[in-house]
């Protein structure tokens, strides 16, 4: 729950990048007050209907919905139902539903991983494993991502390798936009074509050169139709920001991502923002050959 405190927290313009303000905060009041005692699940659901927050390919924007909303439970505007299952928000895991990986150090070459695969994830058990992963063995930590996305687990035939997932598109990178050629409406309207390999995780314990190009290759080969089968629109290049000094992108180059540009170390709120972020070298992979074209909007791509 949280604290009460006397100056309520003021009613963001945005969330998420879409319109809200006052009159958005009193219909998303309006739904709970409706909604009886039903889960987060579900309200998010009805929120989503009454706010029309939908993906680009015209399905609910149910985890974006999720995000908002505890967004502005967190800032005291409006009181969620206690979650059901967890807290909810991926912060404390429930241990008893994640079947750990043993830490067993493996030393090997990638051809004698029988079964590599990279595995979506579809339910929430894999969804809870791929959160803990994530949570406890990446340098960022575990943050729900907003939006479209896909999660993979990666594994073989002896258990757990690690996890990797793709989300939104940063809204702003010079030197990929550059690239791409397109200009700010254009990006507006089509920067949802676009994906960001924003978590890859090989476990600290799993020691097989090349395995992590090869799994870049694997989950580029899957992404356009996952994608596609779970949003109806097929994305048409992969972005990801590269920590200069911590990786040297090396699995990225091998799996045949070009490096674009370097980013400004601002964060996503551009120059308003004083917090320094570390400079990152912008790696793009195209999922089509005339990515260009479309993101400027000059080629069709099918929706359906």
């Amino acid at each position: 729950g949280m604290v009460a405190s006397d100056a309520p927290t003021t009613v963001p313009p945005l969330l998420l990048g879409r319109p809200f303000g006052p009159s958005g905060l009193a219909l998303v009041r309006e739904v709970l007050a409706s909604s009886g005692t039903v889960s987060r699940a579900e309200l998010a659901r009805r929120v989503c209907r009454r706010m029309h927050w939908l993906t680009p390919g015209g399905s609910l924007s149910l985890m974006s919905s999720r995000v908002a909303l505890l967004r502005l439970h967190r800032g005291g505007l409006i009181d969620l139902p206690a979650p059901r299952n967890g807290n909810g928000n991926g912060r404390t895991l429930t241990p008893t539903r994640i079947q750990w990986p043993s830490e067993d150090p493996l030393h090997c070459r990638v051809d004698q991983l029988p079964g590599l695969t990279v595995l979506p994830v579809r339910d929430d058990s894999h969804s809870a494993l791929y959160n803990g992963l994530i949570e406890r063995w990446h340098y960022l930590g575990f943050t729900p991502m907003a939006g479209a996305q896909i999660r993979y687990l990666i594994r073989w035939d002896g258990g757990w390798l690690g996890a990797l997932g793709f989300g939104a598109a940063a809204w702003q990178v010079r030197d990929r936009d550059r690239f791409i050629g397109w200009d700010h409406s254009q990006r507006k309207s089509r920067l949802h074509q676009i994906l960001n390999n924003s978590r890859f995780l090989i476990l600290p314990w799993v020691h097989c050169p090349h395995l992590a190009s090869k799994v870049l290759a694997l989950s580029l080969r899957r992404l356009g139709p996952d994608f596609r089968e779970r949003y109806g629109y097929s994305p048409v290049l992969v972005e990801s920001f590269v920590e200069e000094g911590r990786f040297a992108g090396t699995s990225y180059r091998a799996a045949n991502w070009q490096c674009v540009g370097r980013t400004q170390g601002r964060g996503k709120l551009g120059q308003w923002q004083d917090q320094r972020l570390p400079i990152k070298a912008i790696w793009v992979y195209p999922l089509h050959s005339r990515f260009r074209d479309i993101l400027a909007g000059t080629l069709a791509t099918r929706t359906s």
